[in-house]
């Protein structure tokens, strides 16, 4: 087997947070459509049960990340990687953002409007993320 070291480990740990926050969400997406044929509340509080788990994994995204930007020697990292990075820690910010205006809020146009902006937030950071990592 191979040694495990702290790289491993802050990988990992990002990526599994990255995988509740993410995944999450699309799961979410999918039950909705069921659960409010369950009952009014339904949705409600599934969504409660999710945030238990979703808002402790994005903190461990941004912790995570964070002693990820430590690990790279980003002066020696070409300009598009560095464009690249910035945008993804644009995407995050959005879907953190967007996930807490759905999240705090009843009208129908704000949780619309969150929702997406913390769906697409999340895709395009996990996606920038791999071809960071790639």
């Amino acid at each position: 087997m191979l040694p495990v070291d702290d790289t491993d480990i802050r990988l990992f740990l990002h990526v599994l947070a990255a995988t509740i926050w993410v995944g999450g969400q699309l799961t979410l997406a999918g039950l909705v459509p069921v659960m409010r044929r369950l009952g009014p509340d339904a949705t409600r509080q599934l969504a409660r049960q999710y945030d238990r788990i979703a808002w402790p994994a994005f903190a461990l995204v941004v912790v995570t990340g964070v002693w990820n930007l430590f690990e790279v020697n980003l002066g020696a990292r070409s300009t598009e990687y560095q464009v690249t990075l910035m945008v993804k820690l644009l995407l995050v910010a959005v879907t953190g953002i967007g996930a807490a205006v759905h999240r705090a809020t009843s009208s129908r146009t704000l949780l619309v409007v969150g929702g997406a902006a913390a769906a697409v937030g999340a895709l395009g950071a996990l996606f920038l993320g791999v071809q960071l990592h790639g």
